[in-house]
């Protein structure tokens, strides 16, 4: 019987403080190697704050840079195809 994801969810949501336990204990683990306990601090830390922003490119390697404008356009009333200012 299939599960709906809110189920899912839930479900797995309430292993949320073994699994983090689990991340720590790997973390911690002086037999794991050193990508698994990276790979698990990272995990704990993106859980905890968020993964850090990304910057997103260009095709020439420069960053993006994003301009959010807000225009104000008013319109005769009598032509509502022209702009009027």
């Amino acid at each position: 019987m299939a599960k709906t994801l809110t189920e899912i969810r839930s479900l797995a949501r309430s292993h949320t403080r073994t699994a983090l336990n689990v991340l720590v204990g790997v973390m911690r683990s002086k037999d794991a190697t050193a990508a698994a306990r990276v790979s698990a601090a990272n995990a704990i830390l993106d859980r905890g704050w968020g993964k850090a922003p990304q910057a997103i490119e260009t095709g020439d390697g420069d960053p993006l840079e994003v301009i959010h404008r807000i225009e104000r356009v008013i319109v005769h009333p009598e032509n509502p195809h022209s702009e009027s200012l």
